[in-house]
């Protein structure tokens, strides 16, 4: 979990006009509110929904100017959310924010619409730093796939979220002896 001191450091950035009304959607009852009020004082008007059905009535009201949207809720996807948004709303810039570290997943997002994608936990300036940054550029055909070591270790990660860091309990997801799974976890995660 984010720390609420760590969304509120850094430094303050100046009110631009292409984030003048940012809608946050994400899931997580704790850390949406404290994000929404981090980035409240730095550019303008925010606003919250807690999933995907949320947020499209809030946008189709409101017509924010930008969006930091969570990759996965449990009533949709945070990617079908931005392709719909970005359609709707042309000109709005949205952030996928992952805590499954899924490069593949989030350059999907990207492609489908969304101007950057950040690893959560992320604090409200690197959020912004996105959001007026210049644009992610999703994988093209001469960029090469990841290897499969950095396949493997964002599943694992991914299972390891779902599990709530059981180790136990991803082992037998995965397949693994516990301590299979346990040397796996040591090791740094692969380049590429």
């Amino acid at each position: 979990m984010t720390d609420s001191s760590e969304l509120h450091a850094g430094s303050d950035f100046p009110r631009m006009l292409p984030l003048r009304r940012v809608l946050v959607v994400d899931d997580d009852e704790r850390f949406r509110p404290r994000l929404a009020r981090a980035l409240a004082r730095r550019c303008g008007e925010v606003r919250q929904a807690g999933g995907v059905q949320e947020a499209l009535a809030v946008a189709a009201e409101w017509q924010p100017t930008a969006a930091v949207v969570d990759l996965r809720m449990g009533d949709g996807s945070g990617a079908d959310l931005v392709a719909r948004l970005v359609a709707d709303l042309p000109g709005l810039r949205a952030v996928i924010l992952t805590g499954y570290g899924s490069i593949a997943t989030a350059l999907d997002a990207v492609r489908r619409g969304a101007w950057h994608y950040l690893s959560k936990p992320a604090t409200a300036d690197a959020v912004l730093a996105a959001l007026t940054g210049p644009r992610a550029a999703p994988l093209g055909d001469e960029t090469p796939a990841p290897s499969l070591e950095r396949v493997e270790w964002e599943h694992i990660q991914r299972v390891m979220t779902d599990t709530g860091g059981n180790v136990s309990e991803a082992a037998r997801r995965l397949g693994l002896h516990r301590r299979s799974l346990q040397r796996k976890l040591a090791r740094n995660p692969p380049a590429g």
